[in-house]
């Protein structure tokens, strides 16, 4: 006989298009935490395809984000999931009464500020998140194996 599944937490990544800050971050959420939280990402303006820069810079740190596609926030995701986590200034984004998890923005790095283009500019922007995302994973997963236990 099997154990029952647990519940786990679910976190939504939002940017823009969906085609880099916001994919690098729900491939590392997934290599960190595996199947100990349900990630998802979804941008408010999506792309065709995510960049191959992101997608190079995130193979480099052993995580995998060839096979996604960029895809538009599903309203009723959005209201489900625990944690919706919205990356650099420019996505806007309007949660409803209705949604059970809280907001968080991340500003994060913007390498073109200082002059940092191409692979460089994305390894930076991948360095930043990665620091965010290992943090978010270690707290989601003591929170949730902390609250579970009681």
């Amino acid at each position: 006989m099997t154990a029952p599944l647990q519940p786990t937490l679910s976190v939504l990544f939002i940017c823009v298009h969906n085609a880099g800050k916001s994919q690098m971050a729900a491939a590392l959420a997934t290599k960190y935490a595996g199947d100990l939280l349900t990630i998802h990402s979804a941008g408010t303006s999506p792309d065709a395809q995510v960049s191959r820069q992101a997608t190079q810079v995130i193979a480099e740190m052993g995580a995998d984000m060839s096979d996604e596609t960029p895809t538009p926030i599903d309203p009723q995701l959005l209201r489900t999931v625990d944690r919706v986590i919205v990356l650099g200034t420019d996505a806007q984004l309007e949660m409803s009464d209705d949604a059970r998890g809280t907001l968080e923005r991340w500003v994060t790095d913007e390498p073109s500020e200082r002059h940092i283009e191409g692979v460089e500019r994305m390894r930076l922007i991948r360095d930043d998140i990665d620091t965010r995302v290992q943090g978010l994973v270690s707290e989601l997963i003591t929170d949730f194996s902390g609250s579970s236990s009681n």
